[in-house]
């Protein structure tokens, strides 16, 4: 007991609007229903987890993690109630502070227990239908701090670090347990060929129609890593579990589930450095960077990015580095920085042109080919025309260079082309040709489950105003109005590709 207030408890217990003795009379049930029935909680006991700063014993954190989850319609988990799992090796010494309450970095036990309890919950709201998002996102600076001297050491793998109490014995409420067994390679190449067509699926349809599945594989995984197979197998399906972290993360974030998003980058980071792949893991910080852009928080991707960038470690390949690169020049344009952002692209054409092929890029690179190189320079461009803007020429160029080398099954990359060059035309004062390559991006907008899109397509739509009067961005204009889904935007910066 601290004989603080449990302030995050306290914040969680007001959102979800019950009595203390509401709650303690919930948890007895819940604990029961959970194979528990000798628990017995009272409203003093409450009052003390709350106000004393108590941390109850095992199981009563997984039941209250089940009940705010259930009452509050987003994933809850330990950490988000202001607990400290009991048992855990290589605590930091700000671990669960008000800066870092996640209590960063994991353990390799406590990495599986986390993705496997986060991505259960996240099955449970799936199920009833709740989709909310109240919790806050951590900040760039908080997850750099948190991580920097852990992504930059030697990873051991689960088999090599001390043993926590079992998280995965725990049955938690609203998700069926997997039973842990060996596996053997035949089944991590299912596994990982699961992995390519769901990212293929992403890349032409969105990410709303197969997040549940991805979500569901997931919690699969987690519970396989919780059986120690030989360091050979562990390691690939760690990077198993780092691939679906990433394609779970990157779906949350496309249909606007940020925190629950920015939990699987997290977890993702965290997996690929157990599976010593240490390139991944950088790379699924730089989701976490792109994902503060499009939320309108330049600063902190450039901290997350300087974490992705020196944390990749040496064996990442040039065009890894380039693919770093055109994100950390997408924050600088979107801070107005142009030179630097001119200086970061250049580095960027310099690292992929550099690569010679010669070593077989990761399957999680392959999506960054040449258009994708020529797509993010012109999202670059067209972020920093709002600032200077000259330099919407230059987004046209890249985006129409884009268009031509996208491939099949890149439906959503095509649309955000169009909207850069549409949007570039627009700050270019050319309404007629930026008026062609908005209704190509409308006319394609059905196909994907992409929440993405409409919020590039509203940035458009907001560029459309200077030409009122114009009879066909009138009708555009009308258009896209009624295409749009009702409600306001989410976010408040400028969307990626």
């Amino acid at each position: 007991m601290s004989g603080e207030p449990n302030t995050r408890l306290s914040d969680l217990f007001g959102l979800a609007g019950w009595s203390k003795g509401e709650l303690a009379r919930l948890v007895n049930r819940q604990a029961a229903a959970m194979g528990h029935p000798q628990l017995a909680t009272d409203t003093s006991r409450v009052r003390r987890w709350i106000d004393m700063g108590e941390t109850p014993r095992d199981p009563v954190p997984r039941v209250l993690v089940a009940l705010f989850t259930e009452r509050l319609g987003r994933v809850v988990t330990i950490e988000d109630l202001g607990f400290v799992r009991s048992g855990r090796a290589g605590k930091r010494r700000d671990a669960g502070n008000a800066d870092n309450p996640d209590a960063l970095p994991w353990a390799p036990d406590r990495t599986a227990a986390v993705l496997t309890e986060f991505t259960g919950m996240d099955l449970m709201l799936n199920r009833r239908g709740l989709v909310g998002a109240g919790a806050a996102l951590t900040a760039g600076s908080a997850l750099t701090s948190a991580m920097h001297d852990w992504l930059h050491s030697d990873p051991a793998l689960s088999s090599d670090a001390p043993r926590i109490d079992d998280p995965l014995n725990a049955e938690p409420a609203g998700f069926d347990r997997y039973e842990a067994a060996p596996i053997g390679s035949q089944e991590i190449e299912a596994l990982e060929r699961s992995v390519e067509v769901f990212r293929a699926w992403d890349a032409a349809r969105g990410g709303g129609l197969q997040r549940k599945a991805v979500v569901g594989q997931l919690n699969e995984v987690g519970g396989m890593l919780a059986y120690r197979h030989p360091d050979h197998l562990q390691r690939r399906l760690w990077g198993v579990a780092a691939n679906l972290s990433v394609l779970a993360g990157w779906m949350s974030h496309d249909i606007g589930l940020e925190p629950t998003a920015q939990k699987y980058f997290v977890i993702a980071t965290h997996a690929a450095r157990e599976g010593g792949d240490r390139p991944r893991a950088g790379e699924a910080l730089s989701r976490a960077a792109r994902q503060m852009v499009h939320l309108g928080r330049p600063d902190e991707a450039l901290d997350l990015m300087k974490l992705a960038d020196s944390g990749s470690g040496e064996e990442a390949l040039p065009r890894t580095r380039a693919m770093l690169r055109t994100i950390e020049a997408w924050a600088h344009a979107s801070m107005g920085h142009g030179q630097a952002m001119r200086r970061t692209l250049g580095e960027a054409e310099e690292l992929f042109a550099a690569d010679k092929r010669n070593v077989p890029s990761p399957c999680w690179m392959q999506m960054f080919d040449e258009a994708d190189l020529h797509g993010m320079e012109a999202l670059a461009f067209r972020t920093l025309a709002d600032h200077e803007p000259t330099a919407a020429i230059t987004a046209q160029q890249h985006a129409k260079r884009a268009l031509e080398l996208r491939g099949n099954g890149r439906q959503r990359s095509k649309i955000f082309d169009y909207i850069s060059l549409a949007s570039a035309c627009f700050i270019a004062d050319d309404p007629e040709q930026a008026d062609r390559y908005a209704r190509l991006a409308l006319v394609s907008m059905g196909e994907t489950s992409s929440h993405r899109t409409w919020d590039r397509l509203r940035e458009m739509y907001r560029l459309t105003g200077q030409y009122a009067g114009y009879e066909k961005i009138d009708d555009l204009r009308e258009e896209l109005k009624l295409a749009m889904p009702k409600g306001p935007a989410k976010r408040t910066g400028k969307a990626d590709v």
